[in-house]
């Protein structure tokens, strides 16, 4: 349910997204057109040899990264009111790592704001709980120290965020859970064939698209949700707002006024920073100081080797 500071307020948000461009939501037609054109348009060039795999690396892994953002961008109602729709534009596993369906659902259940950061809740939480970190190795812990560093984010954070997944999808098949069988089965056989037809079309193998490619964009992915929540007692002092420059805002759709999109997560990615603009005092307070004015070379700046904060939840109020 959207949250608003007062009935002025919602009026001028009902008016916005009354517009033109907000019902037409062309600004996100012509974003998938741009992201799937610039992907298939970069393995023409390769089918055609006019660029080798090198070049063509840094291309695949921005548009897998802003695939990404764009999968977000969908599952929150956009750019059509229709589910399927919605999840057909979005269905490719072009990011390789996760299916668009398990996305959904979890990110929707990270959306109970009450519930943010806490481990074992809130799907999307950096934190672990006292009683797990207790039972860690060594190794572990200093997996989950480094995670917490921008460089760690880079580096390990994709390999623990996978192998997550697939250690709660194996926990939930012993216990009799098989809700997502079918979806894994659909996106890993959706996944062979895209893999199969990269290799013979356009001379991609497909252990250099998993992780040449598919590694490093979803390592660049991560960087928007890197201390974008914090663990502090007030659920919406928890969220970040991070003031970024035009490209990381582009890049992560906005998605960076992330208190913004929490409190309207309807709202579509375009409309988002007129919002915040409109209420910036309001949301700055709001937010409890929770405010990255440098945006995210700020965040690279202070904590490049240096923890955010510890692991361990302060107040994990479901342990």
């Amino acid at each position: 349910m959207a949250e608003y500071f007062d009935d002025d307020h919602r009026r001028w948000v009902i008016d916005l997204r009354s517009s033109f461009t907000a019902r037409s939501e062309w600004p996100t037609w012509l974003l998938i057109a741009v992201i799937y054109s610039a992907w298939f348009g970069t393995l023409g060039l390769l089918h055609c040899k006019t660029i080798g795999l090198v070049a063509a690396a840094p291309l695949l892994i921005l548009c897998g990264a802003w695939y990404m953002s764009l999968q977000h961008e969908l599952l929150h109602g956009h750019p059509t009111r229709h589910v399927w729709l919605n999840k057909l534009l979005g269905y490719a596993p072009i990011a390789v790592w996760y299916p668009y369906t398990l996305y959904r659902d979890s990110h929707l259940t990270h959306h109970r704001d009450e519930e943010l950061t806490m481990p074992g809740v809130d799907p999307e939480s950096n934190y672990v709980r006292a009683e797990a970190w207790a039972s860690m190795s060594p190794a572990v812990r200093l997996l989950w120290n480094l995670r917490k560093t921008f460089s760690g984010r880079l580096v390990i954070g994709p390999p623990m965020a996978v192998a997550a997944v697939v250690l709660d999808t194996a926990r939930d098949w012993r216990r009799g859970d098989w809700r997502y069988l079918r979806m894994w089965g659909t996106h890993l056989a959706v996944l062979a064939a895209m893999l199969f037809w990269l290799h013979r079309w356009a001379g991609v193998p497909a252990w250099y698209y998993l992780f040449v490619v598919g590694w490093p964009a979803l390592s660049i992915a991560m960087i928007r949700s890197f201390y974008e929540h914090r663990a502090v007692p007030s659920a919406k002092a928890r969220i970040t707002l991070n003031e970024a420059g035009w490209f990381m805002r582009l890049l992560f759709l906005n998605n960076n006024y992330h208190l913004v999109h929490h409190d309207i997560p309807a709202l579509p990615w375009y409309l988002l920073p007129a919002v915040y603009r409109e209420r910036l005092e309001q949301y700055r307070e709001k937010c409890g100081g929770f405010r990255i004015a440098g945006g995210y070379f700020e965040l690279l700046r202070r904590y490049a080797f240096t923890r955010t904060d510890a692991p361990v939840h302060p107040f994990d109020e479901h342990a």
